[in-house]
């Protein structure tokens, strides 16, 4: 069931204008210069740009797997825990928030779901 580093670089690598920034501890995500994800190689977690809606209720369906991590700006951002999550169902969250920060003529390139190298 877990999910590897590999696999979210491969869904990650997957979406069209990714942008990615290595800071000390974690690297950035962004498209167009919105940012959309996180990830820490350290916990082996992933902050990913959802909904309000659906951040609240994938912590309240399993707290196990997704926790709050902030919200800004409408958006709910929700910390997952690879060791938690299959590859699939990580692929269409990291979809979900490429989608809620790119542009619609970039969206329409991307069509899910993702063909996975």
């Amino acid at each position: 069931m877990a999910v590897r580093s590999q696999d979210f670089d491969r869904i990650v690598d997957a979406l069209a204008g990714v942008e990615r920034a290595k800071g000390g501890r974690y690297t950035t995500f962004s498209v167009h210069g919105k940012r959309f994800g996180y990830y820490w190689p350290r916990t082996e977690t992933v902050g990913l740009k959802q909904t309000i809606s659906e951040q609240l209720a994938l912590v309240a369906e399993r707290p196990d797997v997704f926790e709050i991590q902030f919200t800004s700006g409408g958006f709910g951002w929700v910390v997952v825990y690879l060791a938690g999550i299959e590859a699939d169902e990580l692929a269409e969250l990291v979809y979900e928030a490429w989608r809620l920060s790119a542009p619609e003529d970039l969206i329409a390139e991307v069509p899910f779901p993702l063909r996975l190298g």
